[in-house]
C-alpha cells in the first residue's frame, strides 16, 4: 500500500504530466490503437509475401505493386494495372488501417481480411492466380517452404498463406498523425484554423458517416443521397452499382462502404470511380451530393486544413 507521502507525489506528477501534456480529448473520434502484438514470425512471412510477385498468374504483380506504403498505401492511379496488364475496375483503396474497417472492398464483398486476400488472388482483374498456382510456386522455393514450417505447423496451404498476409496488414496502422496527437491531449499540435476545420466538419454532419476510429470504413452509405450523383456524372457502369452486384437488393444500388478518411491528403484520386482529382473537388462532391448543401469558402478551407492533419506515419516518417 503507498504511504500517504508517496501517493501524494504520485498525485503532484500525475498532474505535472496532465498539465504538460493534456488528458486524452473527450471526442467523438478516437486516435488509432496500438499496433497489435501478433507472432513476429508470421508478421514477416505476410511482409515477404505482400511483396512477392510470384503469387500472381504471370509473375509480375504483388501486392505492394498497387499498394504503395511510402505513399498513403495506395497509388496514385485513378485504376490500378492488374496481373493482365489492364486496369482494374475501381479506384484501389489504400491498404493502411484495413483492420479497422467493418468490411473489405468498395462493394463490403469481403467481411474478413482472409477473404480480402481470397478475393485478390483470384481476381482475373487484379492478381489473376489461383490457389493451386500460390501453393505449388511457394511450396517450390526452399526458402518459402522453410518459412512456413517454422510460422505453420502444417507449413504452406492456402488458409496459411491467407492469414500471414492478413497477419501482416494488421500492422498497418499509419499512426501518430497529427489529428491522433491532438486527440491524445497535445492540443497545441493543430493550429487554430485546423481545430475550426474539426468543429466544421462536426458542425456540417460529415461526422455522420466519416465516424470510429479509422473515420469511415465501419457503415454503408448511397453514393448521391441527398441528389443523383450519377446521373450528373453520366456513362454508368456496372460498378457503379456498388454493393448491389453483391446482395442484389434493390435498396444497395449505389451503396458503397464509407471510406476511411485516414492519409486522406496523400491518396488522390478519390472515390470508386476516381472521379475526384483532388480533395477539393472531393469535398465540393461530398457537400452537394451527400449534405445536400455546400459549404461557405471560409469553411471549405478550413474543413481541408481539418483533413490534412490525419496524414499519420509509417516506419517513423509522415506518409
Amino acid at each position: 500500500m503507498l504511504t500517504y507521502r508517496a501517493a501524494l507525489l504520485w498525485v503532484c506528477t500525475l498532474a505535472t504530466w496532465l498539465t504538460a501534456v493534456g488528458a486524452p480529448l473527450d471526442e467523438p473520434l478516437k486516435p488509432l490503437p496500438p499496433v497489435p502484438q501478433l507472432d513476429p514470425l508470421r508478421v514477416e512471412l505476410g511482409h515477404r509475401l505482400f511483396n512477392e510477385p510470384r503469387l500472381s498468374v504471370n509473375a509480375n504483380l504483388s501486392c505492394a505493386s498497387c499498394h504503395h506504403l511510402q505513399s498513403g498505401g495506395a497509388d496514385d492511379k485513378p485504376f490500378s494495372i492488374g496481373a493482365n496488364g489492364q486496369p482494374v475496375t475501381v479506384n484501389t483503396p489504400s491498404v493502411f488501417n484495413v483492420s479497422l474497417n467493418f468490411r473489405q472492398f468498395w462493394d463490403g464483398r469481403a467481411d474478413t481480411l482472409n477473404a480480402q486476400v481470397h478475393e485478390s488472388m483470384q481476381s482475373p482483374s487484379e492478381m489473376g492466380s489461383n490457389w493451386e498456382h500460390v501453393v505449388q510456386t511457394l511450396t517450390a522455393d526452399p526458402t518459402w517452404k522453410t518459412g512456413f514450417a517454422n510460422a505453420y505447423p502444417d507449413g504452406v496451404t492456402m488458409d496459411n498463406v491467407q492469414n500471414a498476409l492478413a497477419t501482416y496488414e494488421r500492422t498497418l496502422l499509419s499512426s501518430n498523425s497529427r489529428f491522433d496527437q491532438y486527440l491524445k491531449g497535445n492540443t497545441d499540435i493543430l493550429t487554430l484554423d485546423e481545430k475550426y476545420g474539426y468543429q466544421r466538419f462536426k458542425d456540417y454532419g460529415c461526422i455522420a458517416c466519416h465516424q470510429g476510429v479509422n473515420i469511415g470504413g465501419n457503415m454503408f452509405q448511397k453514393f448521391g443521397v441527398m441528389d443523383d450523383y450519377f446521373k450528373a456524372r453520366g456513362n454508368p457502369v456496372d460498378t457503379d452499382l456498388g454493393r448491389y452486384l453483391v446482395t442484389k437488393d434493390e435498396d444497395d444500388r449505389n451503396v458503397f462502404r464509407v471510406p476511411s478518411l485516414r492519409n486522406v491528403a496523400v491518396i488522390a484520386p478519390y472515390f470508386h470511380d476516381a472521379s475526384a482529382k483532388t480533395l477539393e473537388d472531393a469535398v465540393d462532391v461530398m457537400f452537394k451530393f451527400q449534405l445536400g448543401r455546400m459549404p461557405s469558402a471560409d469553411d471549405k478551407v478550413l474543413i481541408i486544413k481539418f483533413l490534412k492533419t490525419l496524414t499519420g506515419e509509417w516506419e517513423g516518417k509522415p506518409l
